[in-house]
């Protein structure tokens, strides 16, 4: 049997309790391992576990879960998975022992200069904003933003133009704007 990549991603469980979290991350790793090679992406981890940082609140029992999952190696000879997981409360990982589940751990700075935002702007497919224009919309943005944020107003001012009866999948440089000073950029 060839190399076949099975990537997952695995997504907020939103209303699940806690036995179904468990269940479907348990789950989530078991259909990983029945590809030689796979990835399993976390966004946001802290979302996953129910985190709070009032009154620092989570779910123990899918954290436990999910540690244990993270640690065991795969069940089968030969089989080989990536787990990648992000968070923007890198204190989080340490806390809880979750930085140590994981052999690497990356921080990722906002972005910061004309010359960034650019670079990311033009390198979303389907964004069909003309090069004049993605050079505007870097030079207006006045202050550091993290990427999943950029991508973020992005998405808004894509779905803006929807409701004004634009294509979908195009970018106005007007909604785009509204959608950067409605995030407090």
């Amino acid at each position: 049997m060839g190399n076949i990549l099975t990537f997952v991603r695995l997504a907020v469980c939103v209303g699940m309790h806690d036995a179904q979290k468990c269940h479907t991350l348990f789950q989530t790793f078991s259909d990983a391992y029945r590809s030689p090679l796979s990835v399993i992406f976390i966004d946001d981890i802290e979302r996953i576990i129910e985190y709070t940082p009032v009154g620092c609140r989570f779910s123990n029992s899918v954290l436990q879960t999910l540690l244990i999952l993270l640690r065991k190696p795969p069940p089968v000879e030969g089989r080989r998975l990536l787990v990648i997981a992000t968070t923007s409360i890198s204190h989080l990982l340490e806390d809880l022992q979750l930085n140590e589940a994981f052999n690497v751990t990356l921080h990722v700075s906002c972005l910061q200069s004309p010359a960034e935002y650019k670079a990311v702007l033009s390198a979303v497919d389907n964004c069909s904003l003309s090069e004049s224009e993605v050079e505007q919309l870097s030079a207006s943005i006045s202050k550091p933003i993290g990427i999943k944020q950029l991508l973020m107003v992005l998405e808004m001012a894509r779905s803006n133009g929807e409701d004004e009866g634009v294509d979908g999948e195009k970018v106005n440089p007007m909604a785009f704007m509204e959608c950067l000073i409605t995030c407090g950029f």
